[in-house]
């Protein structure tokens, strides 16, 4: 058993020696390459050794990662350390500058290990994962929190854009179509950071409108005097308008008409008006009379005290058998006879208009009027005719239909 003993302990005392033996080791710092060999495995006891030294801020790295000073280092068949020494990081942030003391690799990175915290939002120039390879300014401007409104809700973003409309976009709520914000897209970020987005639609509908049409009447010497006959059916029109729709955030705001086109263009109506003068008889009141025109009339009456004279337009005196008419239509001097009347000369005037007829009486016969009245044009007729007299009009009120 001795010799497999000894066999053991020399086994031991050579994996001993093999663990203490001296390798080389190679430190990267301040630019210049240190090479020893030692058997140290505690990179505090190597750097001593190389005469180098790691001020407060300044770390160790092996393999690229920073590695503890008073560690052994894991067992290799060599070393490679590196000192990263700090450098100055100027910040400058909008409120001033800030000095940082770093032998970090990135912006980024250093900005953390200083406690500033960084957020997407945050604008950095360069950017976070700039590597730092000496002294560094950066340009800082650290995001604030912005509450947007939209779509009936609220929603808090973090920005540091120069404008909203930047904001918005950099948030992912870009502005869209017609859509717009309240600051205005290419305002700064407002002081109450408060952001409304406005979703505007607009919609174009179709209206259809009917276009009236309107009666011509034209003459027509087949027709007896007065007599009306329809030579064309009227049609009405038909258009078709544009109307814009303007809608904020579910709320019309706005209606707008923006064209117009007729897609069936109206038809007048055309009626016939007889202008055939014919000589007729009657008898009206138990007396035969002769005429050539025979017309509905709305009939009233006036006396002296009414008008306060009973003198008429044309000299005559006021009493009964002078009525007053509308001499555009019927000239001074006209012969007609009123049934229940009787015999008459259009001899004055005043408010009458159209197809109106207004009775003459004494004070002391005066009978009134309000009816409609068929009046009888007494032959012969005039030289010039009218052959159109127009509904009767009167400054007093409505006048019901003829019957």
């Amino acid at each position: 058993m001795k010799p497999f003993r000894w066999l053991i302990l020399a086994f031991l005392l050579l994996l001993t020696s093999c663990r203490t033996s001296a390798i080389p080791v190679i430190i990267l710092a301040d630019g210049q390459t240190f090479t020893l060999t030692s058997a140290e495995r505690v990179p505090a006891g190597l750097l001593a050794a190389a005469g180098l030294a790691l001020g407060p801020a300044d770390r160790l790295l092996y393999q690229g990662v920073a590695f503890p000073l008073d560690q052994p280092l894991p067992e290799a068949q060599s070393y490679t350390l590196q000192i990263r020494r700090v450098v100055t990081l100027t910040l400058a942030k909008p409120d001033g500058q800030q000095t940082i003391q770093t032998s970090a690799f990135t912006v980024g990175q250093a900005l953390t290990e200083a406690g500033i915290p960084l957020y997407v939002a945050d604008r950095l120039d360069p950017p976070a994962e700039a590597p730092i390879t000496g002294s560094l300014t950066v340009n800082y401007t650290p995001s604030r929190e912005y509450t947007v409104s939209l779509d009936g809700k609220s929603v808090v973003i973090r920005a540091a854009a120069a404008t909203v409309g930047q904001a918005l976009a950099e948030a992912g709520i870009p502005l869209q179509g017609l859509d717009y914000s309240l600051p205005v897209e290419s305002a700064p970020l407002p002081e109450d950071r408060q952001i409304r987005v406005v979703r505007v639609v607009e919609t174009v509908t179709l209206t259809q409108k009917s276009i009236p049409f309107t009666t011509l009447f034209e003459y027509s010497s087949d027709l007896e005097l007065d007599q009306q006959a329809i030579t064309r059916p009227g049609a009405p029109g038909l258009a078709v308008s544009r109307v814009r729709i303007r809608s904020e955030d579910g709320v019309e705001v706005s209606r707008q008409s923006e064209s117009e086109t007729v897609v069936r263009p109206l038809q007048d109506r055309v009626v016939s008006y007889g202008t055939h003068v014919v000589m007729n008889t009657t008898t009206v009141d138990g007396i035969t009379i002769t005429y050539w025109r025979a017309l509905q009339f709305w009939a009233t009456s006036y006396h002296p005290a009414e008008t306060g004279s009973d003198i008429t337009a044309s000299g005559m005196r006021l009493q009964k058998g002078v009525v007053a008419i509308d001499p555009d239509y019927i000239p001074y001097g006209t012969q007609m006879y009123i049934p229940g009347y009787g015999f008459v000369e259009a001899a004055d005037t005043g408010s009458i208009i159209g197809r109106w007829i207004d009775l003459g009486y004494s004070d002391d016969d005066y009978v009134a009027w309000h009816q409609w009245v068929t009046v009888y044009f007494r032959w012969p007729p005039p030289v010039v005719i009218p052959y159109i007299i127009p509904p009767p009009a009167t400054t007093g009120g409505l006048i019901p239909p003829p019957p």
